[in-house]
């Protein structure tokens, strides 16, 4: 049994800042993440920020409040205030899934994918004007929204409206996406941990405090007559919540390893291959994907409900609203669809077969070519199930906490869905990249029994 000086043992954390070239990255890393921080607090100009803010107080409690939720979250809470930083980093997310979609079925960018690093640099360069493309697109649409004043209920957003307005917005927006993209390809070059992924999570992590102060006010520990939840709830919460980070972090480093065994090849004087190794198949594929792609499905109706008053889209979108059962089993069901489709684009069991019968390698007891495939097509289609049923169970769990323990679902958010898929993931990522610096100094390292394993 490790002693209580053992599980707090700090030398790792204290050894991070004795290595000058990753006290630097860390440095940079929290300095650019501080800087994002800080740009999610100048507001757009031309916007009236209390008749704004009071909008946003009326539309939480509606359906639409959900679609909002979901992109502030990612916009790490600007959207609400709409400040520079109000598209957040969506738009470059959007178009890296759709630049990937796109290289699964044109060929041309198939091909441009495997030509290296300079295949992967103009896919890249590809993806950058695709995030300008969307964001100018994004920016555009609200402005327009925001000068409609029918839809705020009487309440002036914007002080002047016109083109000055929506020329201005465009910019404004455009450029803090752009900003935004910069900073998360800074922290990747300069900083440690994927950029992109830190700055998603810093801006779900900003959520905390205001989750925390919901959470006071509901337990109310000086005063016992306005409590709402009773300590044992509580307990039961920080059950819960500590034994949903454990599963998610087993599903995220959770893999079937195939063995391949490579077969002996004399090259003049040298002799290749006769080593065995294993193919890793990550159980959860898509990680965070499935839920987002879910997401703009289920929420398309309510959308639609919002823009055009017809009495078949306001049915539909009262019955798939948050709490309902229908809403909870289309959600589910798109989830799991979602994992097989995205796995079904970025697996491809045939390349993978045919490179192995190039370099000599293959499964024992599984004969090469199509026997391999069809092998690594089962394996992927039933490990894919066990992934998919638990990140369907992950997104509709903060549900469920909502309904059973009466939460709001600010604090229910954090006992599931995106924002834990995320910030599990990228934290795994990051202290891996930490550990191998650490390791590569000769200092121990945050895990004794050995290297963490992140995702692969």
């Amino acid at each position: 049994m490790r002693s209580l000086a053992e599980i707090l043992n700090f030398s790792p954390l204290v050894n991070s800042f004795k290595i000058p070239d990753l006290k630097r990255r860390l440095l940079i890393t929290a300095g650019l993440l501080i800087i994002y921080r800080i740009g999610c607090y100048i507001p757009t100009p031309g916007i009236n920020g209390a008749a704004l803010a009071e909008f946003f107080s009326r539309v939480s409690q509606t359906q639409a409040g959900a679609l909002f939720g979901i992109v502030n979250m990612f916009s790490g809470g600007a959207l609400e205030r709409l400040t520079i930083f109000a598209l957040g980093i969506m738009p470059y997310i959007s178009a890296s899934i759709i630049m990937q979609l796109l290289t699964a079925v044109i060929p041309a960018l198939e091909k441009l994918s495997k030509e290296g690093k300079v295949g992967h640099q103009k896919i890249n360069q590809y993806t950058r004007y695709g995030t300008v493309v969307l964001s100018i697109i994004q920016s555009f649409f609200i402005a327009l929204w925001l000068e409609d004043p029918s839809r705020f209920e009487g309440l002036q957003i914007v002080m002047s409206p016109g083109w000055g307005f929506r020329i201005l917005t465009v910019l404004t927006l455009t450029t803090g996406t752009i900003f935004i993209m910069w900073l998360g390809e800074q922290i990747q070059e300069r900083g440690i941990g994927n950029g992109i992924s830190l700055v998603i999570t810093a801006g779900i992590i900003s959520r905390i405090p205001a989750a925390f102060s919901q959470l006071i006010i509901l337990i109310s520990p000086f005063n016992p007559a306005r409590r709402q939840i009773q300590p044992i709830t509580l307990l039961i919460m920080a059950g819960l919540l500590v034994g949903v980070v454990f599963a998610v972090i087993l599903i995220t480093q959770g893999q079937r390893r195939i063995p391949v065994q490579y077969a002996r090849r004399i090259v003049g004087r040298r002799i290749f291959g006769g080593q065995s190794t294993y193919i890793p198949l990550k159980v959860d594929q898509s990680g965070v994907i499935a839920i987002i792609f879910a997401q703009s499905i289920i929420l398309f109706p309510a959308t639609l409900a919002s823009f055009i008053p017809n009495p078949a889209f306001q049915r539909l979108s009262q019955s798939l609203v948050r709490g309902h059962l229908l809403y909870t089993l289309v959600y589910a069901l798109l989830i799991i669809f979602f994992c097989y489709f995205y796995t079904a684009i970025v697996f491809n069991p045939v390349d993978l077969s045919e490179n192995m019968k190039k370099y000599g390698g293959f499964i024992p007891g599984v004969r090469p070519g199509n026997n391999t495939s069809e092998f690594l097509d089962y394996v992927m289609t039933r490990i894919t199930l066990a992934g998919a049923m638990f990140i369907a169970f992950i997104a509709i769990f903060p549900d469920f906490i909502m309904a059973w323990l009466k939460v709001p679902y600010l604090v229910a958010s954090f006992f599931g869905g995106t924002g834990i898929l995320i910030i599990v993931g990228v934290m795994l990522d990051t202290v891996k990249q930490i550990e191998s610096h650490l390791l590569m100094h000769h200092y121990e390292g945050f895990v004794k029994t050995g290297k963490i394993k992140g995702r692969r």
